[in-house]
């Protein structure tokens, strides 16, 4: 599965990137493929590890916020690997072929 996800810190009155800079380094450290872009975190694993990885990202980034966002979006696609890549992969040679 492929989970896009935004955590947002709230209630710190400060700037919220060295939260979301916490968050995203656990989701770099858990090995799991990952893309962090502007907007969302992308991961791909397994039902279990994606859901633990971001819980794991919204109990850090309480640590130091009283209120937390979550934005989730789930490609749930049982039998698919690396489709992290493999779904820009596609689009890219579309768009190089102008179709």
């Amino acid at each position: 599965m492929i989970a896009a996800f935004s955590i947002t810190p709230l209630g710190t009155g400060d700037s919220v990137s060295a939260s979301v800079a916490e968050a995203v380094q656990i989701v770099r450290d858990s090995g799991l493929p990952n893309e962090t872009n502007a907007m969302f975190t992308n991961v791909e694993g397994e039902w279990d590890e994606v859901m633990d990885l971001v819980k794991a990202c919204v109990m850090k980034v309480a640590e130091t916020a009283p209120r937390v966002s979550v934005v989730l979006k789930i490609d749930h696609r049982p039998g698919h690997e690396d489709a992290l890549r493999h779904k820009v992969d596609v689009l890219e040679a579309h768009l190089a072929d102008g179709t």
